[in-house]
């Protein structure tokens, strides 16, 4: 079994360090002349599977613009999930669960056990109910060989407020989540399948990221104003574990599909000092 880890430093190395969301809002199916209704979301989701499946090293889908669509949704997003990971990307479901005791167990089985009909290759955590509170996911992460991306400074302007206050010992929320997900991921090679979450609108970082050994997906780049130079003074000498995302950045482009995995390559071009 080769961990979620080792699978997306190998990705990274082949594809670029682009992850493309999959966010199909009625604004973004408007855009690309489709109806908001589950045929303009499947035509949606199809047309992101063959441009990016084939192309990106991660795929990321949002599972509340499926999950908005009920049960007819989640169908699109099993479909979704099945091509991009057929076409040889990894599939990072953004859903942000986060539980406790055999409701942690089953959103980890949902997505991260191998016979799931949503299995994703990795998917988001939130940790504020405790990051122990986590472990059902981690440990099927270590059975598995899937992995996990742990919200700890994210990009949106509410996230200080919890992520920044001091705990015990004076380290700020995130710090400790930073470090508990680097103690398990400590002696891994060549990359821990445990992830933080650190936006690249975060300003001055209050935490120390170099202990990770672990992927951080870095959202925020692009319409929320992050840059390829944000993450270079954020992430220092972590520079080559980011994985930047990127959605409207890139969905602007379609819905022709060329056009879409020429945006995809433009991303890699400008994140290619991560991997250089």
């Amino acid at each position: 079994m080769t961990s979620f880890g080792a699978r997306l430093d190998a990705a990274l190395d082949a594809r670029g360090s682009t992850c493309v969301g999959i966010d199909p809002h009625p604004a973004l199916l408007a855009a690309w002349g489709l109806p908001d209704g589950i045929g303009g979301l499947a035509r949606f989701a199809e047309t992101c599977a063959a441009a990016f499946g084939p192309t990106a090293a991660v795929v990321k889908p949002q599972s509340a613009f499926f999950e908005a669509y009920g049960a007819a949704g989640i169908a699109v997003l099993e479909d979704t999930v099945r091509a991009c990971r057929a076409a040889g990307a990894l599939v990072l479901l953004d859903a942000k669960r986060g539980d406790i005791g055999t409701t942690m167990a089953a959103y980890a089985r949902a997505y991260l056990a191998p016979d799931a009909p949503l299995a994703v290759d990795a998917i988001t955590l939130s940790p504020y109910l405790g990051v122990g509170s986590l472990e059902p996911a981690f440990e099927l992460c270590a059975q598995y060989g899937t992995g996990a991306f742990v919200l700890a400074l994210t990009s949106n302007p509410e996230g200080p407020q919890v992520q920044h206050a001091r705990a015990d010992g004076d380290q700020v929320v995130a710090q400790l989540v930073i470090e508990a997900l680097a103690e398990r991921n400590a002696g891994a090679v060549p990359l821990g399948s445990l992830g933080a979450v650190v936006g690249a609108t975060i300003g001055a970082a209050p935490v120390r990221l170099d202990a990770l050994n672990g992927p951080f997906l870095v959202p925020g780049i692009g319409a929320q104003g992050g840059t390829a130079d944000d993450v270079r003074r954020i992430f220092g000498a972590a520079l080559r574990n980011v994985v930047p995302s990127v959605s409207r950045a890139v969905l602007r482009h379609g819905p022709d599909v060329d056009t879409l995995r020429t945006a995809v390559e433009a991303q890699n071009a400008t994140f290619a000092f991560l991997r250089g």
